[in-house]
């Protein structure tokens, strides 16, 4: 029984260390696959019932531990879509643009597709819609997540909606002088144009602001109609802003050339008895002036060039035209236990029972790691430990066979003596 007993226990060892051998090997092969955790192999001794006079052996079992929640080391990357996570948390993906089977990821290689989805293989990634500052769009919930199709805003032009207006009207000026100043705006096909701004001084600390028709480039051709009133103003006696008539002050533009929508424009002339708009003071210039300082919100016509990833898993989009805009939010999800995820091909995981149901967040809150840009999370796998493991477990298969050949000469020799 003895002898049978240490056979099998052989046999057990050979068997163990053939499945250790397997995970250092998977191990061992992916020591450059970006997000790859690696499994260790847990051993564990069988025994069957032994007294003082009798000992009977069992052997060793062996299972796997996967390491999915040990995070990498994160390297640099030379493309703009790559990503990484930096603390706990996965990329939500699926094998589908369209699809609802999700998975779950840690490699963030991910690249734009022939039809604009930022995928790595055959999975896409998923994000919540956002505004052009950043905001999500609706709720950042799994039924609001969406494969991030960067064709989706392959082009960008935009209206003038709000104009900011900063500028001196000198209080030396004599009633009825004017000043002229050129504005610039866009149309909702974002075709640049050009008005100019007639500033009238029509009595102690009151003016009149009247907008041209807006112009192409070449200062000539009308590409619309202004059809709003003149605006009038007034100051305070220190010189700040005291009103604008309409207030808030607008200006509309219709009929445009270009087929354009027409354009209603909020006009921001200041904060009323302040100075962070137009102001009335007196100038010490020879010739007096007016010099205008704008800012508003159109965008001329622009192409995509390319994404980049920036604070908190924002997926912003570049134009040729030096437009940024941010057009996705990258979802993170954790887990209860992520070492309980079930591995799939792909570098990607599935949720299980021993892992729990996900929770999703934007990236850096409720627990959830920052999304990096240009980044990339190395494999786990210690080459030099997994020698070392792989050293250990082939001397013990070794060993084990060498019990097998002694077990088997002790046969021999029962068999030599029974004969």
């Amino acid at each position: 029984m003895s002898l049978s007993g240490a056979l099998n226990s052989a046999v057990s060892a050979l068997s163990s260390q053939s499945s250790a051998l397997a995970m250092i090997s998977d191990n061992i092969s992916n020591s450059s696959t970006y997000g790859y955790k690696t499994t260790t192999a847990s051993f564990e001794s069988m025994l069957t019932g032994s007294s003082s006079s009798a000992y009977s052996s069992g052997g060793v079992s062996v299972s796997s531990v996967s390491n999915i929640s040990t995070a990498g080391l994160l390297v640099a990357s030379t493309t703009s879509s790559n990503m990484a996570i930096s603390g706990s948390g996965f990329f939500v993906v699926t094998d589908g643009a369209n699809s609802n089977q999700t998975f779950y990821s840690r490699n963030g290689e991910f690249t734009t597709d022939s039809d604009g989805y930022l995928v790595n293989g055959d999975y896409y990634l998923q994000g919540w819609k956002t505004d052009a500052e950043g905001n999500i769009v609706g709720s950042s919930t799994q039924s609001s997540l969406t494969a991030i199709d960067t064709n989706s805003v392959a082009t960008i032009a935009s209206a003038t909606t709000k104009m900011s207006l900063q500028a001196n009207l000198p209080s030396n000026a004599a009633t009825n002088d004017t000043f002229t100043s050129e504005v610039e705006l866009y149309d909702s096909l974002g075709t640049a144009a050009t008005s100019t701004v007639t500033w009238t001084k029509t009595g102690d600390n009151a003016w009149t602001a009247s907008f041209s028709d807006p112009t192409a480039a070449d200062g000539t051709t009308q590409l619309g109609t202004v059809s709003s009133s003149d605006i009038t103003i007034t100051f305070n006696t220190d010189g700040t802003l005291a009103s604008t008539s309409p207030s808030p002050a607008t200006l509309s533009i219709g009929a445009w050339t270009t087929g354009a929508a027409d354009s209603t424009i909020t006009l921001d002339m200041g904060t009323i008895g302040s100075s962070s708009g137009l102001t009335q003071l007196s100038s010490t210039a020879d010739t007096l002036a007016v010099s205008l300082t704008q800012d508003q919100d159109g965008v001329s016509y622009g192409s995509l060039t390319g994404v980049e990833i920036g604070d908190n898993g924002t997926v912003y989009a570049n134009y040729d035209n030096g437009e940024q805009r941010a057009i996705y939010k990258v979802a993170v999800a954790t887990f209860n236990n992520a070492d309980g995820l079930t591995a799939m091909s792909g570098g990607v995981y599935a949720a299980s029972s021993e892992s729990g149901g996900s929770t999703l967040h934007i990236a850096g809150t409720g627990g959830a790691g920052d999304v990096l840009g240009s980044k990339l999370e190395a494999s786990t796998t210690d080459t030099n430990q997994e020698f070392s493991n792989m050293m250990s477990a082939q001397q013990a298969y070794s060993a084990a066979a060498q019990v097998m050949s002694t077990v088997n000469k002790m046969y021999d020799t029962l068999i030599s003596a029974v004969r």
